[in-house]
């Protein structure tokens, strides 16, 4: 069993209580938008990261960073793009990556919107953390926890942290 922390847009704002949470799971993983390389650089002291760039991100993330990440946690498969839309409204990159070979999970960032739903068209959970960061248009702060056991995601809860 992996306890996940998942984040999105942090747009170079790590605070105490990311970085606490952070210490009470498996792996991190990040949806883009990171800011800048002192982001990632603390996220992966803590514990193994996973992510991909996203729009506002520099070159040298993009360079330590892929534009789609597809990876098997446990025996879960999972698709993680920065601008992916969701559900009945997927991006163009999204629609084609679910198209090759349909995840179990997609997971996708940039709308700052929070989002847990079953997509039945596709037999897929699409989650987006929302933003935890402090810059954007949210009013609140929120990522994602929960746990993957087997071919199981279990445990999943929304994480506020407090207005932006």
């Amino acid at each position: 069993m992996k306890n996940i922390l998942l984040l999105s847009d942090t747009h170079s704002h790590l605070d105490e209580r990311i970085l606490e949470y952070a210490q009470q799971v498996d792996e991190i993983w990040h949806c883009g938008d990171f800011g800048n390389m002192e982001i990632v650089q603390q996220l992966e002291k803590i514990k193994p990261l996973r992510g991909v760039y996203g729009n506002i991100d520099s070159y040298t993330i993009r360079a330590s960073f892929p534009e789609v990440l597809r990876f098997t946690c446990e025996n879960v498969e999972v698709l993680m793009i920065h601008i992916g839309g969701y559900p009945g409204k997927y991006s163009p990159l999204a629609k084609t990556e679910i198209q090759k070979q349909a995840p179990k999970v997609f997971i996708s960032g940039h709308s700052h919107i929070l989002k847990a739903m079953y997509d039945q068209k596709n037999t897929l959970l699409h989650l987006n953390p929302g933003a935890c960061g402090k810059s954007g248009w949210h009013k609140m702060r929120t990522m994602m926890r929960f746990q993957i056991n087997g071919d199981q995601i279990e445990n999943l809860e929304v994480i506020e942290l407090g207005t932006r």
